[in-house]
């Protein structure tokens, strides 16, 4: 098994928290992130450089309850948009679940998530400045 053509490895997760400020101060302040992107009050994305990480604030009973995960997804960075198209569809026709569809986001990502065989949740993602990112 070989490395996938456009993918520039797992550089991407998604953490379920209970309060985002206090995670945000967390992230940036004892592991020096950086926000790149806080589109609300309940979600902030944050990086090192060559990373992406987002904080996604729950309600304290979901945050609670006994089989709630904390991590929301991980993701793959894809080198363009189209290539996250064409990886769609070679899921798809693997028989991969599609958990969300393709979309382009208002920050001008772009991905689609799948699940694996244990139903943990993977985002391709081609996010405009680490898809450009060269770590070879």
């Amino acid at each position: 098994m070989g490395q996938i053509a456009g993918l520039g490895g797992m550089r991407h997760i998604a953490l379920k928290v209970r309060e985002v400020a206090r995670a945000k101060r967390f992230y940036q302040e004892l592991l020096g992130m950086s926000v790149v992107w806080e589109p609300d009050a309940r979600n902030v994305y944050l990086s090192s450089g060559c990373d992406n990480l987002a904080l996604h604030e729950v309600a304290e009973d979901f945050a609670n309850s006994a089989d709630e995960r904390q991590l929301d997804h991980l993701g793959f960075i894809v080198d363009s948009i189209d290539r996250v198209r064409e990886l769609e569809q070679d899921f798809i026709r693997q028989g991969v679940t599609i958990v969300h569809p393709f979309k382009i986001h208002r920050d001008g990502s772009a991905s689609f998530y799948c699940a694996d065989p244990d139903g943990i949740v993977i985002q391709m993602l081609y996010e405009p400045t680490l898809s450009r990112q060269n770590l070879r």
